[in-house]
C-alpha cells in the first residue's frame, strides 16, 4: 500500500493548525480563561503553548518524517526497544481525544441543523440553557449526531490525505478564500518556508 503525500504545503499547514488549535480552544477555553484570571491565564497559556506545545509539535514531525510510518511503526523503525510503546500512547491519546471531540462536534452538528432550521430563534439565555439540556438530556439525538460525525469523519479519513483531510481543511478552516484576500501574505509566508529536516 502506498502512503498519501500532501498536495502542497499549505494543506499541511492547515490540517496541523486545525489540529493544533483543536475545539477545546474554541469551545471551552474562554469560559476556562474567564474563571482563572483571564489575562494571567492566558499569559500562562501562551508559555507553555510555545515551550512544550511547539517542541512537542516539532518532534512530532521529525519523528514523522524520518520514520514514515505510523507512530508506534516510527518509533520501532527509528529507536526499537520501549519507543514503539511511546508511540501506543500517542494513539491511546488519540483515541481518548476522539471519544470527546465526536460528541461536542456531535452537538455542534445539532446546533448547525437548528440553526438551519430556525429552532434557535431564542434570544433569552435561560431559554437557550433550558434547549441545550433538553437537547443532551434526550437519549436518541445525541447518539445520531455523534454517529452522523463518525460517519463524516471516518468519510474523510478513508478518501486519504490528499483528497479527504487537504480538501476538508481547505474547505472549513479559514484561510485567503474566506478573508478577503488578506491572508495572502501570511499564506506566502508560510508556503515559502523550508520545512525540510
Amino acid at each position: 500500500m502506498q502512503r498519501g503525500r500532501w498536495g502542497s504545503r499549505f494543506g499541511f499547514i492547515l490540517a496541523a493548525t486545525g489540529s493544533a488549535v483543536g475545539l477545546e480552544n474554541i469551545w471551552r477555553f474562554p469560559y476556562v480563561a474567564g474563571e482563572n484570571g483571564g489575562g494571567t491565564f492566558l499569559l500562562v497559556y501562551l508559555v507553555l503553548v510555545f515551550t512544550i506545545g511547539l517542541s512537542v509539535m516539532l518532534s512530532e514531525f521529525v519523528i514523522g518524517r524520518a520514520g514514515e510510518s505510523s507512530s508506534i511503526g516510527a518509533l520501532r523503525k527509528l529507536k526499537g526497544g520501549a519507543w514503539p510503546a511511546v508511540g501506543f500512547l500517542g494513539v491511546a491519546a488519540g483515541f481518548i481525544i476522539l471519544s470527546f471531540y465526536s460528541i461536542v462536534a456531535g452537538w455542534t452538528l445539532a446546533y448547525i441543523v437548528k440553526s438551519a432550521s430556525g429552532l434557535l430563534t431564542i434570544s433569552e439565555p435561560e431559554a437557550l440553557a433550558a434547549s441545550f439540556e433538553s437537547f443532551i438530556g434526550d437519549p436518541i439525538q445525541p447518539l445520531i449526531y455523534h454517529g452522523m460525525f463518525m460517519v463524516l469523519t471516518v468519510g474523510v479519513v478513508t478518501a486519504g490525505i490528499h483528497k479527504g483531510i487537504e480538501r476538508t481543511c481547505k474547505l472549513l478552516l479559514p484561510h485567503k478564500r474566506h478573508s478577503g484576500g488578506r491572508s495572502w501574505r501570511t499564506r506566502r509566508f508560510i508556503s515559502s518556508a523550508d520545512w525540510s529536516v
